[in-house]
């Protein structure tokens, strides 16, 4: 089986994901959950799958033992990201399946107006997060549409690989890719702040190095996106200082309490009724309340600001959760899975 067929088929039920293992069974994840299936393609075979995707430089780093990530575009228009590993002497790849129109605020079953007001932006940091798999980068991606619909900036995205690409509406839009156009998010940072940006998307931030140059970008007066994997907004906030050395967090701890836009924290919850799953939120706006907190390095009581600020936008995921299953989206049980307290969410409920 060639692997256009793969995927054509992993796309027509909806998976998110397709894993290919030579000489054993190919696995898709479905709304969250995995399945192999009875396919079963040899090292040869698999070989072949691969390498017939992959650039010639990209085959002689396969071949020379490296794993790789990069990304492509299949028969359907859809984008492909594509991790390439080794695993028992033999290859293996993990290949995430993103349509090829970018989904809307309203499609995702985020926030809009408020995901909309924090795009609008003339500067200042903007953070989505959540656990590998919950859509951040979707969810980032509709953010920059959004922009590229309604505003007109210059936009630079620096990313490992290039997920979603966008065409030229309003905005001008130019893509980097880590390894290829640039070195490292670091230095892609960096050379941005000299070639007159509005906005600047950071894949991830993964390191010291490119949270720095992040909040830098921020504070000379440019709108930064980027995602961390965290689970609420105190995490995220715990997660930024804690990766500074200890001699500059006082330094940073301040310019992150000004700078800090927003941060939007999610985890997909699989439908009560239907399949599928809806995204829960948690929201954190930059009020002076929660600069003093980060100021003050008091992370502990930010759930107190998001729980009395519900007229601003603000919201814990709690909230979110409880109100999915008031409204019936999703089950009690569900809801309490994923929640990160769930005896609070049991008494909110």
């Amino acid at each position: 089986m060639e692997l256009k067929q793969l995927i054509r088929k992993a796309r027509s039920v909806q998976c998110s994901d397709l894993h290919i293992t030579a000489g054993d069974f190919v696995a898709v994840r479905r709304f969250g959950e995995l399945k192999l299936i009875d396919i079963k393609p040899t090292i040869e075979e698999t070989e072949k799958m691969l390498f017939d995707i992959l650039n010639d430089e990209d085959i002689r780093r396969v071949k020379n033992g490296e794993d790789i990530d990069v990304a492509a575009s299949d028969e359907s228009g859809g984008r492909l990201r594509i991790n390439i590993y080794h695993q028992r002497r033999n290859l293996a790849a993990s290949i995430r399946l993103l349509d090829a129109n970018i989904p809307s605020f309203e499609d995702l079953g985020l926030p809009g107006k408020l995901l909309a007001e924090l795009a609008s932006k003339r500067s200042g940091l903007v953070l989505v997060t959540g656990p590998t798999g919950s859509g951040k980068s979707t969810t980032l991606a509709a953010m920059i549409d959004y922009i590229n619909n309604n505003m007109a900036r210059h936009i630079i995205t620096v990313e490992d690989p290039i997920e979603y690409v966008y065409g030229f509406k309003q905005s001008m839009i130019h893509q980097r890719q880590v390894g290829r156009d640039v070195p490292n998010f670091a230095s892609a940072l960096r050379s941005a702040l000299r070639e007159d940006p509005d906005v600047i998307l950071v894949g991830e931030m993964r390191d010291y190095e490119t949270i720095n140059a992040a909040i830098t970008a921020a504070e000379t007066g440019h709108l930064v996106m980027s995602t961390l994997h965290t689970k609420s907004a105190a995490q995220t906030v715990e997660r930024i200082i804690s990766a500074c050395p200890i001699e500059a967090q006082p330094a940073l701890t301040i310019q992150l309490s000004s700078i800090l836009t927003g941060v939007i924290t999610q985890t997909l919850v699989p439908f009560a009724r239907k399949e599928g799953r809806i995204a829960a939120t948690e929201v954190m706006l930059n009020n002076t309340a929660v600069a003093n907190l980060i100021k003050e390095k008091k992370t502990n009581q930010i759930q107190t600001v998001l729980q009395s600020n519900l007229s601003s936008g603000m919201h814990t995921l709690n909230y979110s959760l409880a109100n999915l299953v008031k409204t019936r989206v999703i089950s009690r049980e569900a809801a309490l899975k994923h929640s990160e307290n769930p005896a609070d969410l049991a008494k909110n409920i």
